[in-house]
């Protein structure tokens, strides 16, 4: 099938939300006007339950078909923003500085959203879907945190399914693989205390900045000597910070960085070489150096079936030629791994055209992409929930 008739008829409809939602950015969990609209609208459209405060402030929509008891489906969006000024110059640019959507989750609302309107006004399937609308992707968790509250054994989430915008991908195309799809994500501080003194006099101090410099480059071979090559791991130093003089050599410096992996013994393996790298160069040069490693999201891994599932829903909206079903993993993170590691679903990539990349401040979700997004998730709650 081509998208919804009624899809392409919402669409001003749904990118007026969108816009609303653009203006009014909000981080983490502190999604309250965001939640605030999406319960409204919720109920506005007849939604049998609407459930608040889930993983804090996440929201669930219940619809139930009207052709007799089945399962209940999971359908997700994300809602909260990035902490970026944007430079947009669009008309309804945030109206919040230094809160933007440049990651495109205020779409993934709205066109979530659209498909909740249309279904509760058909209802042209047996069981339910349970419409999520999570807080907190974008480093908090929120997806954990609803799993932790209960949501899939509450509303009897049987499959989950989740979508996100890619930049680059053709508008009205759809990106997919089975298997790991997204990265796992840590985060690492790094802190050399060395022993600071003259610059003049260098060889009466430890110098932590000569430590530290090292220790970036050797950092870098954990991808390039220490794992097999055809394994996808990376390894980034993000920030580096020392001194405040020109004739001073510090006590200490710091860095702090990400890395990404695709399995979690390639994550196991990539700490371990950290702490060992830190144990010998401090041995080396005679200073301490302490290691603060958090493992972040895991890797979000789709589910065989249901991905093979998610394709051709997506081929039935799109047409094959415009469904990729084995595109290259991506190395950014994405904490829908959460409920894939819950429920068995996939997740799906629409094309958002030739804009700006994600997390960029001259990023902007493409509206053109609202009525094959609604479609998408009409058609994967009709099918999955065929009478």
């Amino acid at each position: 099938m081509p998208i919804l008739n009624r899809a392409a008829e919402m669409q001003d409809e749904v990118a007026g939300w969108r816009q609303h939602l653009h203006q009014t950015p909000e981080l983490n969990f502190d999604v309250f006007k965001t939640a605030a609209f999406v319960t409204e609208k919720l109920k506005e459209f007849g939604c049998d339950d609407v459930v608040t405060g889930l993983g804090k402030t996440g929201v669930v929509g219940i619809i139930r078909g009207r052709q007799g008891q089945g399962a209940t489906i999971g359908l997700r969006a994300d809602m909260d923003a990035l902490p970026l000024n944007e430079i947009t110059g669009k008309p309804y640019a945030s109206t919040v500085p230094g809160k933007m959507h440049a990651c495109g989750h205020d779409g993934h609302t709205a066109m979530l959203l659209g498909a909740a309107k249309y279904l509760a006004e058909t209802r042209n399937f047996a069981g339910s879907v349970a419409v999520i609308f999570q807080p907190a992707e974008e480093g908090g968790g929120g997806g954990n945190e609803m799993v932790k509250d209960g949501m899939m054994e509450r509303f009897d989430i049987s499959k989950v399914f989740g979508m996100h915008n890619m930049p680059g991908l053709p508008v009205g195309q759809f990106a997919i693989r089975p298997g790991p799809i997204m990265a796992a994500t840590a985060e690492f501080t790094i802190t050399v205390k060395g022993r600071g003194g003259h610059a003049a006099m260098p060889h009466g101090t430890i110098d932590p900045i000569v430590i530290t410099s090292q220790l970036v480059g050797a950092l870098q071979t954990i991808a390039s000597r220490s794992t097999d090559p055809v394994e996808a791991v990376v390894v980034s130093v993000t920030k580096f910070h020392a001194g405040d003089a020109y004739n001073i050599i510090p006590e200490s410096a710091e860095i702090a960085g990400t890395v990404r992996t695709l399995r979690k013994e390639i994550a196991k393996k990539s700490e371990e070489r950290i702490r060992t790298i830190c144990d010998g160069l401090a041995t080396a040069f005679g200073a301490r150096i302490e290691v603060d490693y958090q493992a972040n999201y895991p890797v979000t891994f789709n589910h065989a079936d249901e991905t093979v599932f998610a394709s051709d829903v997506a081929a039935n909206v799109a047409g094959d030629a415009h469904v990729h079903r084995g595109i290259q993993p991506v190395m950014g993170g994405e904490d829908f791994s959460y409920m894939l590691e819950a429920r068995p679903g996939a997740f799906i990539f629409i094309g958002n055209g030739d804009t700006a990349g994600l997390h960029n401040p001259a990023y902007d979700f493409n509206d053109e992409a609202i009525p094959h997004g609604m479609s998408y998730w009409v058609k994967l709650a009709e099918t999955a929930l065929a009478a």
